[in-house]
C-alpha cells in the first residue's frame, strides 16, 4: 500500500529537517505531555526482557529505546533506526551514555540488517510516515526472530463522536502552534493530514495479518487518538 502524501520526493525528510530541534517540545505541547504516558504504556505492554534484542524503527529522539533499556536494567541491546540523520544525532545526544545502543540511518522499507535478528520490533509514530506500509511490515517480519514480537504505536481513529469533533477542532490549531514554536507551519500541516489519511485500527490489523503476523490485536489509548498494535512471528 503506497501512501500518496509520503510519496512526494523529500516530503518526510524535509518535515523532520525542519522540526528536529524542537521535536520533543512540540510533542509535549501538542499532546499536553500525554505522549509520554502512551509510550510508557507501549513499553509496558511489550513486556521487555533482559538480554533480548530490540530494533526501534523511526526512533526519533530515543524515547522508546530509553524506556526499554531502563526497563531491562541496561541488560539488553538496541538498534535505533531513523531515516533522518538529524533525528539520529538527537537520539545519540540523549542516549549516548548507554553502551549497548547502536544507531543506523535507514528507512522502514529497507532496514539493511540480517534476517531473524531481533526479539522485538517497535515503531512509534513512524509507520504513518513510511512510503509503503506493506513493504515496511514485510521488513519488520523479516528482521524478527521466530517468536519475535512486532509492536506499533500510532495515531488512529477516535471511536467516540464527541471526542472526535473536539480532537479535529484542536488539530486545526497544531500548525499555528508549530508556526510560533518552530517558525514553520507546513510540517504540522503535513502531520495533521498524515493522521487523517492513515489506516484505522482494524485496517492495520488486516495489513499485519496479510504480511504473515499472527495473534494480531490492538488496544486503544485516549479513546483511539492513538492505538497500540501487536503481532507475532512464528
Amino acid at each position: 500500500m503506497d501512501q500518496v502524501l509520503q510519496q512526494k520526493k523529500g516530503m518526510v525528510k524535509d518535515v523532520f529537517d525542519k522540526v528536529f530541534k524542537k521535536y520533543d517540545l512540540m510533542n509535549d505541547l501538542m499532546s499536553l505531555g500525554i505522549h509520554r504516558i502512551w509510550k510508557k504504556d507501549f513499553v509496558t505492554m511489550m513486556n521487555p526482557s533482559n538480554k533480548k534484542k530490540l530494533i526501534d524503527v523511526a526512533c526519533g529522539t530515543g524515547d522508546i529505546a530509553k524506556l526499554y533499556i531502563e526497563a531491562t536494567n541496561k541488560n539488553s541491546s538496541i538498534l535505533c533506526i531513523d531515516q533522518n540523520i538529524n533525528m539520529i544525532k538527537e537520539c545519540k545526544k540523549n542516549l549516548g551514555k548507554y553502551k549497548n545502543i547502536k544507531w543506523k540511518v535507514s528507512n522502514a522499507e529497507k532496514l539493511n540488517v540480517p534476517d531473524n535478528s531481533f526479539d522485538f520490533y517497535t515503531i512509534s509514530f513512524g509507520l504513518r510516515n513510511t512510503k509503503n506500509i506493506n513493504k515496511s511490515l514485510k521488513e519488520a517480519y523479516r528482521v524478527l526472530k521466530k517468536g519475535g514480537k512486532f509492536m506499533c504505536l500510532e495515531f488512529s481513529k477516535i471511536e467516540n463522536n464527541n471526542l472526535d469533533i473536539f480532537y479535529k477542532n484542536y488539530s486545526r490549531l497544531i500548525p499555528e502552534i508549530g508556526g510560533v514554536i518552530v517558525g514553520q507551519k507546513k510540517p504540522y500541516e503535513y502531520l495533521v493530514k498524515s493522521i487523517e489519511n492513515f489506516l484505522d485500527q482494524k485496517q492495520l490489523v488486516e495489513k499485519m495479518k496479510k504480511n504473515n503476523f499472527v495473534k494480531c490485536k490492538y488496544r486503544n489509548l485516549s479513546g483511539g487518538i492513538v492505538a497500540i498494535h501487536s503481532g507475532w512471528k512464528i
